[in-house]
């Protein structure tokens, strides 16, 4: 199917993937427990959205910037990192509580949160490589399809994990509910979702280019 080899194990490969703890799952999880049901599965349609760009660019060809220019993937590795601790340090600094913002109509952006989820993934560089590596394994090399079988599996692959993501969100949001009744815990809620944060942007510093 358009040059498409092994779909089924690609699919199972997809799911083992999606439910393994990584920072798309992380920053769910932390925006999930300390803002919500909404939030979350905005957090989650936002890092889908940034696997989207890094599934078009694997199919063009762009990604392979990233995978030989240790400039290109250092800037972006450094840009993505900076982001995220600057997220996580905002909201440990954060004297109210997220969950007490919501119960006052203080929602925090719907839009921001997308966009913030978008920019975690774009400004992974380990996302790009993934991609990279990933797909071509399934991929016929003599398809004359073009970058349709990129395509066909980014998307599916974008799917999987999405539906985990959302699935994670919901059910990690009815737990932030039952916290948010708990007398004294929207402090500690701030600081866990913040620790993530900054835990996943010093992570993502490490990550080396392999040649």
């Amino acid at each position: 199917m358009f040059g498409i080899e092994n779909y089924s194990i690609f699919i199972i490969s997809s799911i083992i993937l999606s439910v393994t703890p990584g920072s798309d799952t992380f920053y769910v999880l932390g925006n999930s427990i300390s803002s919500g049901r909404k939030v979350g599965v905005m957090s989650a349609l936002g890092t889908s959205t940034g696997c989207i760009l890094h599934t078009v660019m694997a199919a063009l060809g762009l990604s392979v910037i990233l995978a030989k220019s240790a400039i290109a993937f250092n800037i972006v590795k450094y840009l993505g990192a900076i982001y995220l601790i600057f997220l996580g340090v905002r909201t440990l600094m954060s004297k109210t509580s997220l969950l007490a913002k919501e119960n006052k109509n203080e929602k925090k952006s719907i839009r921001q949160i997308f966009l913030q989820g978008a920019m975690i993934d774009v400004l992974n560089p380990k996302v790009a490589l993934f991609f990279l590596a990933f797909l071509p394994q399934f991929i016929n090399p003599n398809t004359s399809y073009g970058i349709i079988p990129f395509l066909v599996l980014g998307f599916t692959y974008i799917i999987v994990a999405t539906i985990w993501c959302i699935t994670l969100a919901v059910f990690l949001a009815s737990i932030s509910r039952k916290i948010s009744e708990i007398k004294g815990m929207h402090g500690f809620v701030n600081k866990f979702t913040g620790i993530i944060f900054v835990g996943l942007g010093l992570n993502l510093l490490t990550a080396k280019l392999k040649n």
